[in-house]
């Protein structure tokens, strides 16, 4: 069977080359043509043929096409220049899950996806999971942990799930020379892998964060909650139970643990919560929580961590039904929730010279993560807060119109900054003060003895360059 490989902009190139390893006839087309020259040099290396679509024709017999599900190519596409072809089509996430069908059999593999928390939830997993070594994907680079000391294997490295490959192969390049033929997995005892849209299904469990926003894809033939629906094809899946309901309740799977802020038909809920910009107190109960042992368990957990809003709260939800469902021991859950202080660039809480500031950074922000974090803050008016962001960040742009609006209902002290601030200051109305560069935004806090909740659109390592 010959195979083509869709979309080289996205991690084409490494399903192509780990193919050709093992024997595979590949095609690749090079649809965005970004590939680059050192890539294009790869390619060669292992006989990989780049193709256009019309030289389909001329193919006989079976063909595989791999694309992202994101990718906008129909039966159309193919038929158009070669009706009696015999294809398949099949996602990059599926062949990352056939690529690694033999690998980490003997390690806990966590998958996570969703519209929002995603990195948020994998750094808090890295804390429970500490102990065991854990290789680490996620927006903010692929990292290992070896001895709790951290070494970064790669820092700007998408989350696609070519790059989960990536990551285990940077992982095991670094064992190498430590282990000196031993098994690698005395280096890296777990790993967790953060995904934009979906998952390859190799978890043991699959995370599904949320879907806050059912954003279009693929020139709106398909949505994000369709993209993420691949997180079933993991062993056991944790769910936000208002996700489940609405956008999954067809799906069949012996192995669904939901979680709910509100909703104690869930297999976890919350029973109390104690908010606190500094850490949060959560009384979590779960029942019926089914694990990797094949055991089922009840019972109540409460942790403290930094969890300032609701938002926040629904992600350490999230993050202690899957490590329950991996049977892990409560004190480490309870352990490594403590130790967790927020993300650097993400969302933190820090100290600049006399004020507070919260951040929360995020290239998702939309409306509804903006009044979460607003309601965070206390009723004493000693916060001013920043709203604004960047452009082509992520797939779903943000809805200016109802920033606008919640921003002309709000009684807040609010600045505006950035690109998206500039253009949302059009739109309310009243005089609210504008300040182009964010980081002349900490100055003018600074300057007038105000806290700060900085709320930003943007890839930290995009804002940082400012």
């Amino acid at each position: 069977m010959k195979i083509l490989v869709m979309d080289l902009t996205h991690g084409g190139v490494k399903i192509a080359i780990s193919l050709a390893k093992k024997g595979e006839k590949v095609y690749c087309h090079d649809i965005y043509n970004t590939l680059k020259d050192i890539d294009k040099q790869m390619l060669e290396i292992y006989d990989v043929e780049l193709i256009q679509l019309e030289d389909l024709n001329e193919f006989k017999g079976n063909l595989k096409v791999i694309c992202p599900v994101h990718l906008p190519l129909s039966n159309e596409n193919i038929m158009k220049y070669n009706p009696d072809l015999n294809y398949t089509f099949i996602t990059h996430h599926q062949s990352i899950a056939e690529i690694l069908a033999d690998w980490g059999q003997d390690i806990d593999k966590i998958e996570i996806t969703g519209v929002k928390g995603k990195t948020s939830c994998a750094f808090m997993l890295k804390e429970i999971l500490i102990d065991y070594n854990p290789l680490l994907l996620s927006s903010l680079g692929a990292i290992i942990y070896e001895n709790k000391k951290e070494t970064i294997l790669q820092k700007n490295i998408s989350i696609t799930p070519a790059n989960i490959k990536e990551s285990i192969d940077l992982a095991d390049k670094f064992a190498n020379p430590i282990c000196n033929g031993k098994n690698k997995n005395q280096i890296y005892g777990c790993a967790i892998f953060e995904s934009s849209l979906g998952a390859t299904g190799i978890g043991d469990v699959g995370l599904l964060t949320n879907i806050i926003e059912d954003y279009p894809i693929a020139k709106n033939r398909l949505s994000a909650s369709i993209a993420k629906k691949q997180i079933f094809n993991c062993n056991i899946v944790c769910c936000e139970k208002e996700s489940l309901d609405m956008y999954y309740n067809e799906i069949t799977h012996e192995k669904i643990n939901s979680f709910s802020l509100e909703d104690k038909a869930a297999n976890l809920y919350v029973n109390a919560v104690d908010y606190s910009l500094d850490e949060t107190r959560i009384e979590i109960i779960y029942n019926d929580i089914k694990t990797k042992n094949g055991e089922v368990i009840n019972g109540e957990i409460t942790v403290k961590t930094f969890a300032p809003g609701s938002h926040h709260v629904l992600n350490v939800l999230g993050v202690v039904g899957t490590a329950l469902s991996l049977n892990m021991d409560e004190n480490k859950i309870i352990n490594g929730l403590k130790n967790y202080k927020g993300i650097p660039g993400r969302t933190n809480k820090k100290n600049i010279e006399n004020i507070t500031v919260i951040e929360e950074i995020n290239p998702g922000i939309n409306t509804k993560a903006i009044e979460a974090s607003i309601n965070m803050l206390p009723d004493d008016s000693s916060y001013v807060i920043s709203i604004g962001g960047d452009y082509g960040i992520t797939c779903e742009e943000i809805d200016e119109n109802s920033v606008a609006e919640l921003i002309n209902n709000s009684n807040e002290d609010i600045i505006l900054t950035g690109e998206v601030g500039r253009s949302i200051l059009n739109k309310v109305n009243g005089k609210i003060k504008f300040i182009a560069n964010p980081n002349k935004v900490y100055d003018f806090a600074v300057e007038n003895n105000k806290n700060l909740l900085f709320i930003y659109r943007s890839d930290y390592k995009k804002l940082s360059k400012r």
